[in-house]
């Protein structure tokens, strides 16, 4: 590719509105183009980093023995309605009607769509195992889209889909797209995480996330230093950090406690550390009766030691809070507590609501919780002494140094962003929409299902995330847009500058090396300053001084202050090497 025939088209600043790198640096390097909130036009530039993802995830997925195809990006919500998305998914899922008033939606992922598939082509044992996967255009009407490609509402995502006989076929393909999707982002040159995972709103029984550790990452991995343990905090385990429940040793009592609303104010009034006092959590779960008529909201109080944070997808895990929840508005609170946020606990509340203790919180003794009267606490509280046992439950997040679940370490913390993730669905979808083969039998059984994604544009944003500098983009040399520029001095004035140059592209080119010529004759420092704001891995720069030795000068992007004179004769090996 020469730089006169293709299109580039960067900006010496971001937007004002541009949150994180990976978007300033999308947007400046002319990869991507908003058009509305969350909507991108993919650039040439970005679009040849987007086909070069595409690529290997294909290569691995065939590899992998699954089998391409296309679903429709638009689907009738009958579908939808026979799984019981359609009320369920939320207001990310954009409905619309067309012309006769019929309902479809855009996807925003095709579990419902695929198994109509299955159902009307899969007849018998004898086709299974199959999985299919497709590239597909998909849209989520997020609240608040973000972060450029990062959380968008339209966007490019890889899903494939597996059918089996039975859970242990089910449970070989899983293992099978875990391995293609070990491959497919080490061949990408990310630094990833495999974790396991919550299922979340696809379902399932098992499930791991790919993880690019990147600072910036919205998630927060758990793991283990000393063994193989990973998890979304959303999923990892915590233990009681304390190992048994004291015997009471203070008498309860009542201490006036004016403005302390926080947890951390009131220790510091009492003279006490933070791991002596408990805070509540008050969630509401909506109910209906029999005739759809809603009734008042089931109150639930999370109790946790005061320096832990409450895990939102654990606790929605709770028999009273699968069915959804929220956080129980100020009026509830008043009306079940009998006071304000802030001074709230467990003791002397009514019957009708349901507590619940973290597993540490249920060991604490001679603990202080709210009176349930502004402007009061309440010191040296015990369990079965002074209020009911509670419900026990894993109901926080881990912290560093608790102990790993899988008993080999202590727990760290690090970020990341992620890109992929594997389901094993089991029957989920397959029931509900009546998905069945003849087993050798003869028999009718239900199909097994995996469902396995790779979010092919975030994978840009994230890769940038993991690799960026003062000057620009730093790519692993699999998915830059171009593997190396070749930066001719005077490309217009000199004709030995021009002739090497034009040389040097066509044996690039001929050796297989995805280059491209830049020969718009711009000044030097503002093609270096544009090179490497765009991130292409190698730069080769010539000019007259270099070649009357006989050399050209060679920079690696990674380290672009280091620069190398290599004879002209041994570049295009160089670089072909690495």
């Amino acid at each position: 590719m020469r730089a006169r025939s293709f299109f580039i088209s960067t900006l010496k600043e971001a937007p004002a509105d541009a949150d994180i790198v990976s978007q300033q640096l999308m947007i400046r390097a002319g990869m991507i183009k908003k058009i509305a909130a969350g909507v991108y036009t993919y650039m040439p530039m970005g679009l040849r980093s987007i086909r070069k993802i595409e690529n290997i995830i294909r290569e691995e997925m065939d590899r992998a023995g699954a089998i391409e195809l296309l679903l429709p990006m638009v689907q009738p919500a009958e579908l939808w309605q026979e799984s019981g998305r359609w009320e369920k998914y939320g207001p990310e899922l954009l409905r619309f009607k067309d012309r006769h008033a019929r309902d479809f939606v855009i996807q925003p992922t095709s579990e419902e769509v695929i198994t109509d598939f299955a159902r009307q082509e899969i007849h018998s044992w004898r086709q299974l195992p199959v999985n299919f996967y497709q590239i597909q255009t998909k849209f989520r009407d997020e609240r608040r889209p973000r972060f450029g490609v990062m959380r968008g509402r339209e966007f490019s995502m890889k899903d494939a889909y597996s059918f089996d006989r039975d859970q242990e076929g089910a449970l070989k393909s899983y293992d099978k797209m875990y391995e293609a999707y070990q491959r497919i982002f080490t061949r990408l040159g990310l630094t990833f995480r495999a974790v396991a995972a919550d299922t979340g709103s696809i379902g399932g029984d098992r499930s791991h996330e790919f993880q690019v550790i990147a600072d910036t990452g919205e998630d927060l991995i758990a793991y283990c230093p000393d063994s193989d343990f990973a998890a979304n905090i959303e999923l990892a385990s915590a233990f009681s950090v304390i190992e048994k429940r004291a015997e009471p040793t203070q008498a309860m009592q009542k201490v006036p406690t004016p403005g302390r609303e926080k947890c951390e104010d009131v220790v510091e009034l009492l003279g006490v550390e933070l791991t002596r006092s408990m805070k509540s959590v008050i969630l509401a779960a909506d109910r209906v009766n029999e005739k759809g008529e809603p009734l008042p909201a089931q109150i639930i109080m999370i109790l946790l030691r005061a320096d832990h944070d409450l895990n939102e997808v654990k606790a929605g895990h709770l028999p009273e809070l699968k069915e959804g929840f929220r956080f129980a508005t100020d009026s509830e609170i008043q009306t079940a507590f009998g006071s304000k946020p802030g001074y709230l606990g467990p003791v002397g509340i009514s019957e009708d609501i349901v507590v619940y203790a973290d597993s540490t919180a249920a060991n604490m003794s001679d603990f202080i919780c709210g009176a349930n009267e502004e402007g009061f606490h309440i010191m040296g509280v015990n369990w079965g002494r002074d209020l009911p046992e509670p419900k026990v439950a894993d109901l926080r997040n881990v912290v560093e140094g608790d102990a790993s679940p899988d008993g080999k370490g202590t727990i760290k913390l690090q970020r990341g962003i992620e890109v992929g993730h594997v389901f094993y669905l089991g029957t989920k979808y397959s029931e509900a929409l009546n998905a069945t083969f003849l087993d050798e039998n003869g028999k009718p059984k239900v199909l097994e299902m995996g469902c396995y994604g790779i979010g092919v544009t975030r994978l840009l944003g994230a890769a940038i995330e993991q690799g960026h500098d003062e000057q620009g983009i730093i790519w692993p040399e699999s998915i830059a847009p171009f593997s190396t520029v070749i930066c001719p001095m005077n490309y217009g004035k000199s004709e030995l500058v021009r002739e090497t140059a034009d040389k040097l592209y066509e044996d690039l080119k001929a050796a297989g090396v995805d280059v491209i010529l830049d020969d718009r004759d711009m000044r030097p420092g503002v093609m270096f300053a544009e090179w490497e704001l765009i991130g292409v891995p190698h730069c080769i720069v010539v000019g007259e001084r270099g070649l009357k030795t006989g050399e050209v000068e060679y920079k690696y992007r990674r380290n672009v202050k280091e620069k190398q004179m290599v004879k002209l004769e041994n570049i295009v090996s160089k670089i072909v090497q690495g």
